[in-house]
């Protein structure tokens, strides 16, 4: 079984870095995300060190985790932010990111983000379809200023991943066809309060293998060739994100490996790096603490039932995606005992975290641990069935802070209004 990182077992108990993580439960009950400093470091420092000869302008991708204090920790070590909404953009502002260290993606962009984004002068907003393009120019026109804008380029490459997460096929709603890319670019100077200043690609998430980059590379490169006469200013490529990272028993490619694999294809095209990753920096970073509430069994069939759900969770109901369980008090889980679901108290058949796996011996009142958790959880937790979002912990070597606190039963209410003239 795969432990991430700065994940491990000490004396039998898991620790996050050198904080057990049964003291943090202790202290602000389950359930609740842990995230390794050290890890979100280490793997930050690993891209930027891959790809030190282009210089990347590195922007981590908020939508995979939005905590103030995470994305302050990145900015602060060299990472820009890759937004895709207003709120993003408000999170990355506030947490000090330069403005010209923000990129803002979004098929959907609407008129006020775009002006919010125009104002606080962001370094450039990828754009997605042509209707975009003219919007930006308008806003940009009337403010009487020029934004830097890329090109979204929907290179029809198969990313060989999960059909929702899977974004550069020609079915997908993102980015612009080639042809109309070129068509763009040749007539670019009816766009003056803008500056296409290049192309960006994002073919999908948790890939594996550097062939799909390699494959919208080249097709990439073809479409530079084009549209350099043209006169618009191509001096920047965005690779976007999509790195993946091992949930399970995947083996994918190394910031290294990915590297020296496109590097060559990247050197002539003469053009400047930018990075989204997300899941890569995050995803491993993170662990979800939940305690088993029952153990029941029915029809032959042993379940955990645990505090954390779908509504804390969302992946596996949302991807059918794999997560490794372990208890946060024992050794490696039994490959011999009962097989266990393990599963929320949401009320739906959907709201599993785990199918059919070896425990040991659970019991009521044990933590366990969800693996893996640190990209796209705490990110799309909900309210949904009345529970409360949970706790979010950053721990350091041997200290930790709360860095989002639990719900209130107020704020599940916070935002409601009873309007007393309708109802009375």
């Amino acid at each position: 079984m795969y432990y991430p990182h700065d994940f491990h077992m000490v004396r039998g108990e898991l620790h996050c870095e050198r904080v057990p993580v049964g003291r943090i439960a202790d202290a602000v009950g389950t359930p609740v995300y842990v995230y390794s400093c050290k890890t979100l470091l280490d793997h930050l420092r690993k891209l930027q060190t891959a790809f030190r000869t282009l210089r990347p302008l590195i922007c981590f991708s908020v939508k995979a985790n939005g905590n103030l204090a995470i994305l302050r920790l990145l900015v602060r070590h060299g990472a820009g932010l890759d937004i895709v909404s207003g709120g993003e953009l408000y999170k990355a502002l506030r947490v000090g990111c330069p403005a010209s260290r923000i990129v803002f993606a979004s098929v959907g962009k609407t008129p006020a983000e775009i002006l919010a984004a125009v104002r606080a002068g962001i370094f450039c907003f990828n754009v997605e379809s042509a209707p975009e393009l003219e919007a930006i120019e308008a806003i940009a026109r009337r403010m009487r200023t020029r934004v830097r804008v890329a090109l979204r380029i929907n290179p029809d490459v198969e990313a060989h991943t999960h059909r929702y997460i899977r974004t550069g096929v020609a079915e997908s709603k993102f980015g612009i066809d080639p042809r109309t890319a070129l068509d763009l670019l040749r007539h670019h100077e009816a766009f003056p309060s803008v500056r296409l200043i290049g192309l960006h690609l994002h073919i999908g998430s948790q890939i594996s293998q550097a062939e799909p980059f390699i494959q919208a590379i080249t097709r990439v490169a073809q479409l530079l060739k084009q549209a350099r006469p043209f006169g618009a200013p191509l001096e920047w490529l965005n690779l976007g994100g999509g790195l993946g990272i091992i949930y399970r028993d995947e083996r994918p490619q190394t910031p290294q490996a990915f590297a020296r694999a496109v590097l060559p294809l990247l050197v002539p095209l003469r053009v400047r790096l930018i990075l989204e990753p997300g899941r890569f920096i995050v995803g491993n970073a993170g662990v979800l603490l939940t305690e088993v509430l029952y153990v029941k069994r029915s029809r032959g069939k042993q379940f955990a039932v645990v505090d954390a759900g779908m509504n804390d969770l969302l992946r596996p109901a949302l991807y059918g995606a794999y997560h490794e369980v372990i208890p946060t008090d024992a050794g490696r889980p039994s490959v011999n005992g009962a097989r266990y679901d393990v599963v929320g108290p949401v009320c739906e058949s959907a709201d599993v975290l785990a199918r059919g796996r070896r425990l040991g011996s659970v019991r009521s009142g044990q933590r366990l641990a969800v693996l893996g958790a640190g990209a796209y959880g705490s990110t799309m937790a909900s309210n949904y069935n009345g529970r409360l979002r949970p706790a979010e912990v950053l721990v350091r070597g041997s200290r930790w802070a709360l860095i989002r606190r639990r719900d209130t039963m107020q704020d599940l209410i916070r935002h409601d209004v009873v309007p007393k003239a309708l109802l009375s």
